[in-house]
């Protein structure tokens, strides 16, 4: 690490948190606004549903594509350049979505937005150059609270300002990127030195299942990645929580809303207590915690035979959130300087895998088990979803009690 990264690490970690939460918070912000705009262009509700899912998709591809490949770059060129392109991309995303004509143009910017929301990729190898091993959790766990704070915030501030103009939120993140890029211009010095950059670009390895090739090379880390990508997985079941709680409970948008948030508060205070924890009780005692908080948190989803029980459920879910930041943290020992871009791709390929598949298999899942209409089968999602956390739990436990970290971060 450069003396200038040293002397202003401070800046740049809060730099790197708060362009996660922009990119997120952009994110949440187009949720409950561009579904409207479909249906200002369509005029039917729909039509405008199947376009909004056709939507969802698209942006989870080009975010399961675009991952690996700024990972790779990133470890070429640097993370600086990577991190501040990608969100000028997001500021650009933003105006497109303001000024799209037509549904054409809506699309062009939700694969944009898809595109930039992958450079967490060149955000997390950052935050693995300049900080030491032994603080990594901590550190992957102030980018998890700002991944859930964005997603927390977001909706709300779209709802907001959405009613000065479907238009104006838009305008309003794209603001707010671009200053942000204007102050990284300054602030942000490159973590990755010259000499410990790749000499070529790998594009072999630049696509989604290449990066993956990266678990070949380091057999350490597969059982880790599986237990990130059982635990992604996991968090796809909420694809259904909306369609479960008015199924089973009768849950108004209101109380829907506030469950959701309940869900996301308690996640980022989670991530954001994790490295005290860590500290305290160890990295793989905390791993184990936190699934099993969220595993006895599902299956009370599944068997609760009132709403007041399955919402007693939520703070266990929330704190689930403390199992990530230590699993993403020991990954990144076990890899060189030079392939941590690579690393951060193939996490965010498995990540993408998990989004992909997820909200199909869960959504297909419940509308068959609520056509059945059998107590407690309905609430067969949270129990797969308990099942995948036991797995991911399983996984943890195996792979950092029995591996030692075989590549030397930068100090």
């Amino acid at each position: 690490m450069s003396d200038e990264v040293k002397a202003r690490r401070p800046a740049t970690a809060s730099f790197i948190f708060v362009t996660m939460l922009l990119d997120w918070l952009v994110v949440g912000i187009a949720s409950p606004v561009v579904p409207k705009l479909i249906v200002e262009f369509t005029g039917r509700i729909d039509s405008a549903s199947a376009i909004s899912g056709a939507f969802a998709t698209a942006f989870a591809v080009v975010q399961f594509g675009a991952a690996p490949v700024l990972g790779i770059l990133s470890d070429r060129f640097g993370r600086r350049p990577i991190i501040l392109l990608s969100s000028f991309g997001s500021a650009l995303d933003c105006l497109i979505l303001a000024l799209a004509p037509n549904l054409w143009w809506l699309f062009l910017g939700r694969l944009l937005s898809g595109a930039t929301a992958a450079s967490a990729t060149a955000s997390a190898a950052y935050i693995a150059d300049v900080t030491p091993p032994e603080r990594r959790g901590a550190a992957f766990g102030m980018l998890s609270a700002a991944f859930g704070l964005g997603f927390a915030l977001g909706p709300a501030l779209g709802g907001l300002l959405a009613g000065f103009g479907l238009r104006v939120p838009f305008y309003v993140a794209a603001a707010l990127m671009l200053t942000n890029v204007a102050y990284g211009l300054f602030i942000l010095p490159e973590s990755l030195p010259p000499e410990l950059r790749q000499s070529t670009i790998a594009w072999k390895r630049a696509n989604p299942l290449g990066s993956l090739k990266l678990l070949r090379r380091h057999r350490d880390l597969f059982g880790l990645v599986s237990s990130l990508f059982c635990s992604n997985l996991a968090v796809q079941s909420f694809s259904v929580f909306v369609l479960y709680t008015i199924y089973r409970f009768g849950w108004s948008e209101a109380a829907n809303g506030i469950g959701l948030t309940v869900f996301g508060t308690l996640s980022v205070v989670s991530a954001m207590i994790v490295g005290r924890l860590i500290t305290r009780f160890g990295a793989q005692t905390v791993t184990i915690a936190g699934f099993a908080l969220g595993c006895v948190g599902f299956l009370i989803y599944g068997f609760a035979p009132t709403g007041i029980i399955f919402a007693c459920a939520l703070p266990l879910t929330g704190l689930w959130a403390i199992a990530g930041p230590p699993v993403q943290s020991a990954m990144t020992r076990h890899v060189s300087a030079t392939e941590q871009g690579e690393l951060q791709g193939a996490i965010g390929s498995v990540r993408g895998i998990a989004m992909i598949a997820g909200p199909a298999f869960f959504t297909l899942l419940f509308a068959w088990v609520s056509e059945l209409g059998i107590y407690p089968l309905v609430g067969a999602p949270w129990f797969c979803g308990a099942l995948l956390l036991v797995g991911a739990a399983v996984l943890a436990q195996r792979s950092m009690r029995s591996t030692e970290p075989v590549a030397e971060a930068i100090a």
